[in-house]
């Protein structure tokens, strides 16, 4: 008997049913790290070393990013935080709501690059958040997530095809 390669073992039923398992597990505990960053904004609770992060957020827009409005940009920071998280959570709007996560990160990374070293403080994190948003939106939801359970048949056919063909496989 010929032992199966790493690649072929890779390639079985079981192995594609794990991987959308722990694509779903990556998604919903992405999701659940932003929640607890929204909901302290939210709430008006200190998160952290910092005693009032909407403060902390809204001093940020104001200041380093200079944008208008900064306490209704703080407000939008925080609602997709905490709401934006929870959907990302349970899989709705997936790639609408990651996308503007990988917005908000990267101007975290642009807020914090000139102070933050690798090590001190840790930009590492907003540049992961940001990569991991990143492949949040060009992966989609995946098969366990509310965004798959509401598509239309036609957009399921259209999403095992994709996925087919990502894979090699023609649908």
């Amino acid at each position: 008997m010929k032992p199966l390669s790493l690649f072929a073992a890779l390639a079985t039923p079981a192995a594609a049913r794990g991987e959308a398992i722990a694509y779903a597990l990556l998604r919903a505990t992405y999701g659940a790290i932003m929640v607890t960053h929204g909901l302290p904004k939210l709430l008006g609770q200190a998160h952290g070393s910092m005693g009032d992060p909407m403060a902390a957020s809204t001093r940020l827009i104001d200041e380093v990013l200079r944008l208008p409005f900064p306490g209704t940009f703080a407000l939008m920071v925080a609602l997709l935080e905490g709401l934006g998280g929870l959907m990302l959570a349970v899989g709705l709007a997936t790639r609408v709501v990651a996308a503007l996560m990988a917005i908000q990160m990267l101007a975290i990374v642009y807020i914090l690059a000139p102070t933050w070293a690798w090590i001190d403080r840790g930009i590492e994190y907003p540049l992961l958040m940001l990569v991991l948003s990143l492949y949040l939106v060009l992966r989609g939801p995946g098969v366990h997530s509310l965004d798959s359970r509401l598509a239309t048949p036609s957009l399921k056919a259209q999403s095992v095809s994709v996925t087919q063909s990502s894979k090699g496989v023609s649908p």
